[in-house]
């Protein structure tokens, strides 16, 4: 065993485009961009292109299968635009170089298409376009919805016409891959839902499939997919509806494993994960190697291999080791503990150079080879992993005069940029799929720290999409099993607000409302009139992990009257009165803040505890929660004199069931809502905890977590910037902003914020017990306030110094 090197910062790495699967190379093109436009005649019409299968894969089974169309060119052009999709997934090469994958995940009637302008890997004379195109039938992420198995390319123009899928098309099923891991839900006993592992053997692998003068004549040629490609609004017996992917191609960037933790009696230096210096395994060996990439991380791990025919490679993934009592511990311990996660299994057939990458991403701080050589010895030449996911870029910095929160501001940003694909992700080891109430928190950190919204928009329109005959969206989408969790439909609407609050797209929002209504409608008809609260609630409703709710779900929301439920509904029909007021819909607008009055007293009357000055869960009043005294305060339920005593009592009263890691999120938001913003800083020791504990991301929930690494639980993200810094829009589209510090013990702080302007740039520094010098910097034609202690100063576009 060596030394291990201290985890690194995760950074933006400079995006690198490599391969996607066994043949990784760099790309020195830059072909892919949802920049590209496309030509109109293919967003109002059917496509010339075909959607093509290949004779003799099962359509709805599993299935690999390689696509490849020659074709000649008399010069290279200056521009050859394409537009690709397929079902489940597709990777593209032209001339043997790797160009894209994709399609972005959504639904059958919503289905993503990338477009590329590939001419840059154009010559003149013979040319190779092909796909490994693949469809895991019952295998399948549950993020995945499918049709059936299908590839299709249109190019975008008469000449790029020449490449559109349809019978010139080649195609074979790859008999190498096979399902594995499939029972790992019940190994691990708990929800994993990513996918089954990939089980490949050389042997069985044509080699060189991509490169042009690739022998395939002997393959299929392809065949229809039983119907043609038309984009949303058009056609009339659709398995697939088209439309543009509304993302970038995710970024790619080479990651090297940090070091080797275990290796029992062989051996192995240290150059061998720095990818200097090859590993030979002897023949007739079993050889166990545990590698520790420093930190978590999603990427495609490559493992590159010579000889070894007759062995056996499995690749074995996993967030952190556990003991006898599968107990995960500090995470940066591997004494006493064992490797046990998803799998890939590759079978070399001792071909020199032969390189192994699973087909989907692979989650993991610790990866184990667990080697069994037959006859021949197996060269390891190189094992390490391209690090992909949303190419989001940090824009926001923070610092302060206490290092630890520097820290915290780091594993936090890794955290949310770990649950970012294609879609937001909960979590990538266990289910990669989007939450409403996940996505919330994640999407406002997207917008904080970088800018860049069109991952939040696709969320958006995701759920839009998920809306169910009943009234309310999915629980969680794209998703191909059914979810309902009432709760998250409200926190749909809370994302329009906080878009509305943030953006500046009126005609987006505004195609929303209708959904939004029906949302509060299924709500109305839940609605106990007697009583003034919700009556019995269908479905999952789901509020928080805490030990005090049975799966999640608080007292009174199965048999009625729960104050939690009752709270986050007043508390959104004042968020939906905002955005009708501001589209001039003022009789709804006015009846939904009248119903949220209502219910708010209602609450307050039947389940507030005036001895405790606490809020209950329903009005028996025999269980309290943070909860509850949680949306009390930010629905407006508790008197504004009453506010802070409820508030302090919610911070200090242990016996109250409390906010995990995601409910604190909300609590931070009372916190602010009461004037105890000054609180916050002090509430941060459970992610100091996490930290302390060797966490590289930040968890699921307290205590022995599932996943160690969950979106909702990086809203320090957020909360360095909207609270310690105070930086909050105080009129819709962030036209105007507010900047409400509160420090609390801090001495210094320094920040930098991406807004719809340009950066807003914040510098403080504490004079004393309540004095004050900022540093502001606003983008043109930004105006705001600087509040702090009673005193509000106008701020203005530019830099100015306040002391106060």
């Amino acid at each position: 065993m060596v030394s291990c090197r201290l985890p690194f910062p995760f950074k933006n790495p400079v995006p690198v485009t490599l391969s996607l699967i066994l043949f990784s190379q760099l790309f020195p093109g830059s072909g892919a961009s949802q920049s590209l436009p496309v030509n109109p005649r293919w967003l109002h019409q059917e496509w010339n292109a075909r959607w093509i299968t290949c004779p003799g894969a099962p359509s709805r089974d599993y299935s690999v299968c390689h696509f490849r169309r020659d074709f000649n060119l008399e010069q290279p052009p200056a521009r050859f635009l394409i537009h690709v999709s397929a079902d489940n997934r597709y990777v593209l090469f032209v001339n043997g170089q790797v160009i894209g994958r994709g399609p972005a995940r959504g639904d059958l009637y919503q289905w993503n298409y990338e477009t590329y302008d590939i001419a840059p890997l154009l010559r003149a004379g013979k040319n190779t376009l092909a796909a490994q195109v693949w469809n895991l039938g019952v295998y399948a992420p549950v993020a995945q919805i499918s049709s059936r198995l299908g590839f299709l390319v249109q190019g975008d123009n008469d000449s790029a016409g020449l490449v559109d899928t349809g019978p010139a098309w080649r195609c074979i099923q790859d008999l190498a891959y096979a399902p594995c891991a499939t029972g790992i839900q019940q190994e691990l006993g708990a929800y994993m839902v990513t996918g089954a592992g990939d089980s490949v053997r050389a042997e069985r692998y044509p080699w060189g499939w991509e490169l042009p003068g690739f022998p395939d004549s002997g393959w299929n040629r392809a065949i229809g997919a039983g119907a043609g490609a038309v984009p949303t609004g058009y056609g009339s017996d659709n398995l697939w509806t088209l439309v543009p992917s509304p993302i970038p191609q995710m970024e790619q960037s080479p990651q090297r494993l940090a070091c080797i933790r275990r290796s029992g009696d062989f051996s192995i230096a240290d150059s061998f994960q720095l990818g200097s210096r090859p590993l030979t395994i002897p023949a007739h060996s079993r050889v166990n190697i545990l590698l520790d990439q420093g930190f978590e991380t999603v990427a495609y791990p490559e493992l590159k291999v010579s000889g070894g025919r007759g062995s056996e490679v499995k690749l074995v993934y996993s967030e952190a080791l556990v003991d006898s009592r599968n107990h995960k511990g500090n995470r940066d311990s591997v004494a006493g503990k064992t490797i046990r996660g998803l799998y890939d299994v590759f079978v070399p057939d001792g071909r020199m150079h032969a390189r192994f990458m699973p087909l989907w991403i692979r989650t993991y701080r610790y990866l184990q080879l667990d080697i069994r050589t037959g006859a021949e010895p197996l060269v390891l030449e190189d094992l390490s992993g391209i690090y992909t996911g949303y190419p989001f870029v940090q824009v926001a910095r923070f610092s302060s005069d206490d290092p630890s929160l520097e820290k915290i501001w780091e594993v936090g940003w890794r955290t949310a940029r770990l649950c970012a694909g294609e879609t937001y992700f909960d979590c990538p080891y266990y289910e990669q799929l989007q939450y409403e109430a996940d996505t919330r928190i994640q999407a406002l950190i997207s917008l904080y720290n970088t800018g860049d919204d069109r991952l939040m928009r696709k969320a958006i329109h995701d759920f839009y999409d998920s809306r169910l005959p009943l009234g309310l969206t999915q629980g969680r989408y794209p998703s191909n099993r059914l979810q309902i969790i009432p709760p998250f439909s409200l926190w749909w609407i809370s994302m329009l607000h906080d878009f509305w609050m943030n953006r500046r797209d009126d005609n987006l929002l505004h195609g929303y409302l209708g959904a939004m209504n029906t949302i509060l409608d299924w709500y109305r008809a839940h609605l106990d009139s007697r009583e003034g609260l919700l009556g019995p609630m269908d479905w999952w409703n789901f509020v928080d992990w805490n030990d005090a709710f049975p799966g999640g779900v608080p007292d009174g929301a199965t048999d009625g009257h729960s104050s939690i439920l009752t709270l986050q509904f007043a508390y959104t029909l004042r968020q939906a009165s905002d955005l009708l007021g501001y589209f001039h819909q003022d009789l709804q607008a006015a009846a939904d803040r009248a119903l949220a009055d209502r219910l708010a007293r209602s609450v307050y009357r039947r389940c507030f505890d005036p001895g405790r000055m606490e809020m209950a869960n329903t009005p028996s009043k025999t269980s309290f929660s943070q909860h509850a005294g949680i949306l009390a305060i930010l629905a407006g339920a508790i008197p504004p004199t009453e506010e802070k005593q409820v508030m302090e009592n919610l911070l200090r009263d242990a016996s109250l069931s409390q906010a995990t890691f995601y409910f604190r999120f909300y609590l931070t938001r009372a916190m602010v809502a009461a004037g105890m913003a000054d609180q916050y800083e002090s509430a941060l020791g459970p992610w100091k905890a996490m930290i302390a504990d060797g966490l590289s991301t930040f968890a699921e929930t307290p205590g022995e977590t599932r996943s160690d690494c969950h979106g909702w639980s990086a809203s320090p993200e957020y909360d360095f910037l909207a609270t310690l810094c105070g930086i909050t829009p105080s009129s819709p589209g962030f036209r105007s902003v507010n900047i409400a510090p509160a420090p609390g013990p801090l001495r210094e702080i320094n920040a930098l914020m991406p807004h719809p302007d340009g950066l807003i740039r914040v510098e403080l520094t504490r004079r004393g017990a309540h004095g004050i010098v900022a540093r502001i910097s606003l983008p043109a034609p930004l105006r705001g306030d600087f509040i702090w202690e009673g005193h509000r100063v106008p701020l203005h576009a530019g830099e100015q110094i306040i002391r106060l």
